[in-house]
């Protein structure tokens, strides 16, 4: 007897339902940039207005990208039936790495992998996506869906994003310019964001002997609800500081912290004579890594190495203007603390004795 696709796992007219529920989530992303190409197999995107109003008159862009997933907090969207909100921690984890380097984000792509068709559920997750490009500023162009049930068990998906942005060359941020004397500035995260949770779910479900729903008295929350928390993105932050001192290099170094924790991120941006050292207890560790740490017997130093332990993103800045960054910093509602200083050094980034 014939076989057909629909046989193998793939039916490509529920597929065709999937997609039909998501371009408007891609068009509610659009800026005037994107030339709209629906249908096409490639998104368009202009890299300057045609009005003068708004354009930009880049006089030696730099295209910046970054690409990223979520890691194993799929698993527990997944385990708590939640999927809405693991798409903004896609856009987030690609987008903060491009604002490093001081670019605006132009748009982002995603590649959804599932077992089988279900159209509600990529609709879930797309709508993650959707909002995490407008906090980003940023259009959903386009991606890619894959249904491949021989390779993701029946309930899985893994997810993948890529961010394209751009930076006048002159505004370009290495880290080269950081200097001794020099601020660090730490912003919040919103909590354990999307890196470490293989260690996570080691020390809250096995470990801890906790369900998806168990009451966190600590936290005042369900392990759900503590864990999705959606990463922070940062967009609005560096648009505001960055514009605001359009002339003056003001912002030396940006370092996004995620898997490595505050010393391998911040480590990755330093020139080869100075070292950033930074004082324990300056800034509010959030209390769910204190819960993660307790329930999982986790050492102080492999919290600190795997965690962002609070910080969410760095910004190393003259000392001159570091009271005015952190009030603007403030004034968009989020924490920023001073958490030390550039030293003269070896390139290396260190808590101080």
């Amino acid at each position: 007897m014939a076989i057909t696709y629909k046989d193998s796992g793939v039916d490509l007219e529920l597929y065709e339902q999937s997609m039909q529920r998501l371009p408007r989530l891609m068009h509610r992303t659009f800026t005037p940039r994107v030339v709209r190409n629906d249908g096409g197999f490639a998104g368009l995107y202009a890299l300057d207005f045609t009005k003068s109003l708004f354009s930009r008159n880049y006089q030696d862009p730099i295209l910046v990208s970054g690409t990223d997933g979520v890691g194993t907090k799929l698993k527990v969207a997944i385990k708590a039936g939640r999927h809405s909100t693991v798409g903004i921690d896609l856009v987030a984890m690609c987008v903060n790495d491009v604002l490093c380097t001081g670019a605006e984000p132009l748009f982002f792509l995603d590649y959804v992998a599932m077992s089988k068709d279900d159209p509600t559920l990529l609709e879930s997750i797309v709508q993650g996506i959707s909002d995490g490009c407008i906090a980003a500023e940023c259009s959903l162009l386009g991606g890619e869906t894959a249904i491949m049930p021989d390779l993701y068990q029946a309930d899985d998906y893994d997810l993948a994003g890529f961010c394209v942005g751009v930076v006048e060359k002159k505004n370009l941020i290495t880290g080269r310019d950081i200097a001794p004397g020099d601020v660090i500035l730490g912003i919040n995260s919103s909590g354990v964001h999307s890196n470490g949770f293989s260690l996570v779910r080691k020390a809250v479900f096995e470990k801890g002997g906790l369900s998806i729903d168990s009451f966190v008295p600590d936290l005042g929350t369900t392990v759900g609800d503590a864990l999705l928390t959606p990463t922070l993105i940062y967009s609005k932050l560096t648009r505001t500081v960055l514009t605001h001192y359009k002339v003056k290099n003001v912002v030396h170094g940006i370092g996004h912290i995620t898997g490595g924790g505050l010393l391998e991120n911040t480590e990755r941006i330093l020139p080869p004579n100075v070292d950033l050292v930074f004082e324990r207890g300056s800034w509010q560790v959030l209390p769910v890594f204190d819960w993660i740490a307790k329930l999982g017997e986790i050492a102080q130093s492999e919290m600190e190495h795997v965690f962002n332990m609070g910080i969410g993103l760095v910004l190393v800045v003259s000392p001159y203007y570091a009271a005015n960054v952190k009030t603007m910093v403030e004034s968009l509602g989020y924490n920023c603390w001073n958490i030390g200083t550039a030293q003269a050094g070896a390139g290396k980034s260190r808590y101080a004795s």
